[in-house]
């Protein structure tokens, strides 16, 4: 198993933070990361995958990957 990054740490701690509005998200997305909400949630769906960002937040990453399902299942 490979270790996350730093990039990938600070993806999950970010989505962990709780935001009020999509725009307050996206905003400290660009400032903290320096990339765009597309790219942010390219990783971040990408992250759902591995078994070590679960392993670093498990309730987090569960929960993420609970919505994503759920999402998938609507469609």
């Amino acid at each position: 198993m490979t270790e996350l990054t730093e990039r990938e740490l600070a993806v999950l701690a970010l989505e962990a933070g709780g935001w009020r509005t999509q725009g307050a998200k996206e905003q400290a997305v660009r400032e903290r990361l320096g990339i765009s909400a597309t790219r942010y949630y390219q990783l971040l769906n990408g992250l759902l995958d591995r078994p070590e960002a679960l392993e670093h937040s498990p309730v987090l990453v569960n929960r993420l990957r609970r919505i994503r399902a759920a999402r998938r299942a609507e469609r």
